[in-house]
Parts: C-alpha cells; structure tokens; sequence
C-alpha cells in the first residue's frame, strides 16, 4: 500500500512541477481577464460535471464570498448548483443543453463562462462553451489531457497536461485558487 501512497503523490508532484512550468502565464493571464470583466460590469458564469461542477461551484463561491480578502461580493454564478433547473432543462431538453440552455438566458458580452472538463469532451459542457461564444462571452476552459474538442472553443485554455482525472481535478482546484487571488488582490484595492 505504502508503494501506491508514494507513487500517487510522486505523480502528483511531477504534474504539478510542469503545471508551474507550463501555465503560470496563462493562468495570470486569464485572472487578469476576470479583473478586467469585472471592472467593467461583466458578470462570471462556471459550470462541470461531477468533480468538475464541485470545481465549477468553489470557483464561483470564493468570488462571491471571499476568498482571503474583505471586499465587495463579485458576480459570479456556477450553472450547476441549481438543481431544479438542471432537472427542468434535463427534462425537457436532454442533459446535453443543461449548461447552454442557462447561458442562452444569462450570458452577456463583457461575461466570462468557464467551462471545466478533465477530458475536454462533455457533450453538454462543449454545447455551454458554444452558446456562450454566440452570446458574445468570453469563454475560458479549464481541462486536463489535450483538451479535447473544448480547447478549439476556447478564447483562453488552461490545458493541464496531465491523464488522470484525479491528478487534473487537483491541479485544477491550485488554478481556482490562483485565479481567486489574482481577483481578491485586484477588488480589495478597489472601491467598495
């Protein structure tokens, strides 16, 4: 069992040593993007499935909430935390327009849809990426392996290099967390 723990974590390490390599810049790239989106009204919709709906939510809570610094609550909204509308949308239009049924209702230009798929190739996250690019949002996709079909639709893809799902979710909550504090420094120094 000892030899699973250590290679598990000795994997978890290599992926992250080439997660700090890799995509430092575009992760300060994409927080810049949703400092700028904010700092002009847009508004930050997220959504996944499974653990990436988990990742999709703790997202869009810290932005609302707080993640280490008081300042003003943000606009941001994860698609998958509202279960009567997915079940509504699922029923009456399949599961595959749960997420672009809900940007067709919500999404702006000036907002921000961030997609989170470890393979790249969720039928009903592609389809959210897709309305949102028609409504005129930028759309930002947080993947792992190649970023499947996603990253062709993205305008900004964070591709985690990576081929287990498990090590891609983990390195995909250290992005969140970067992301929230490139957004937390940026509105604490504005005015409330």
């Amino acid at each position: 069992m000892s030899e699973l723990i250590q290679y598990y974590i000795n994997d978890h390490a290599a992926l992250l040593h080439r997660v700090a390599q890799q995509l430092s810049p575009k992760i300060e790239e994409v927080g810049k993007l949703l400092c700028e989106s904010f700092g002009k009204g847009g508004r930050l919709m997220t959504f996944g499935n499974g653990g990436s709906a988990a990742d999709a939510q703790h997202l869009a809570e810290e932005l609302i909430g707080k993640f280490l610094r008081e300042r003003r609550p943000l606009p941001a909204t994860s698609l998958c935390a509202d279960g009567t509308a997915m079940s509504c949308i699922s029923n009456d239009f399949g599961y595959a327009e749960v997420f672009a049924r809900q940007i067709q209702a919500l999404a702006r230009p000036g907002d921000v849809a961030v997609g989170f798929s470890t393979s790249g190739n969720s039928d009903n996250v592609l389809r959210g990426m897709r309305a949102a690019k028609e409504k005129g949002a930028t759309v930002v996709g947080l993947l792992g392996r190649d970023g499947g079909n996603a990253a062709a639709l993205c305008d900004h893809a964070i591709i985690v290099p990576g081929n287990m799902s498990s090590h891609i979710q983990e390195m995909h909550v250290l992005i969140v967390h970067l992301l929230c504090d490139i957004v937390d420094r940026w509105a604490a120094a504005q005015p409330r």
